[in-house]
């Protein structure tokens, strides 16, 4: 006999810095998901707006600011243009596969590299191994780290040069968390090739949606996600097709 479904218990977290508006503050409710009905709340949550880290899914709620806005691609409506397709062309050789969601020390020592370039000043930067292990493994839903790898040479494995942590939900693909190699320049755009694959990824699976997280205006940092269209936004009617401005 299954365990009877319960109704979430949510949570609000105190008033934090907001990491993409500067002078601001965020506040985020969340709730935990675990149980043999954990999948089927990640993914009741993701349509209205929550993303998942660990066992949690969370949202922000901050009573004077809405400027994050949960986006997410039409897989089966998406047309690369010229440049990605060009940059699809280029990274054709990398070498793709779905891990199970168990941390490595060569996916640990990617994410450093990538943190100490990319995000220096940023949350994740004082993250040590067990802090990754625990983002990748500590999952109640069915999650896979996507590796990309150079071709590999007499039978080994090629460099790996980037990763996802991603969650299969029953209508998409929702981006977790990727990095990626930042030294290479023969392959500059591999973050942006990591959202091309998943969305091919998708529309291979019959999956209708990429969830890219939030996408935040005034964020310079936010603004490679309107790059992939078309984009739908999660507004006050639900999701609604939207052509930001100067993107």
């Amino acid at each position: 006999m299954s365990a009877p479904v319960r109704f979430p218990r949510f949570f609000l977290t105190n008033p934090a810095p907001c990491p993409y508006l500067p002078g601001r503050t965020e506040r985020k409710v969340f709730t935990e998901l675990n149980g043999e009905h954990a999948d089927e709340l990640n993914d009741a949550l993701g349509r209205i707006g929550f993303r998942r880290s660990q066992n949690v899914a969370y949202r922000p709620s901050c009573a004077d600011c809405r400027a994050c806005v949960s986006v997410r691609v039409i897989a089966n409506e998406f047309e690369p243009g010229a440049t990605q397709r060009k940059l699809l062309r280029r990274n054709e050789d990398l070498q793709v596969s779905a891990c199970r969601p168990w941390s490595t020390s060569e996916q640990y020592d990617l994410l450093r590299r990538y943190l100490n370039a990319r995000h220096p000043d940023g949350g994740m930067n004082d993250m040590d191994d067990m802090d990754y292990a625990d983002m990748v493994e500590q999952t109640p839903v069915n999650s896979y780290v996507i590796e990309y790898r150079e071709p590999g040479v007499d039978g080994l494995p090629g460099k790996l040069v980037g990763a996802c942590l991603t969650d299969q939900q029953s209508d998409g693909l929702s981006m977790i968390y990727s990095f990626f190699d930042p030294d290479l320049e023969d392959r500059k755009g591999l973050g942006n090739y990591i959202i091309l694959d998943h969305i091919m990824r998708a529309r291979k699976a019959g999956l209708p949606y990429v969830y890219l997280g939030y996408w935040v205006e005034g964020s310079a940092r936010m603004q490679y996600k309107v790059r992939y269209r078309p984009l739908e936004r999660l507004g006050p009617e639900g999701w609604e097709k939207f052509e930001p401005g100067g993107a």
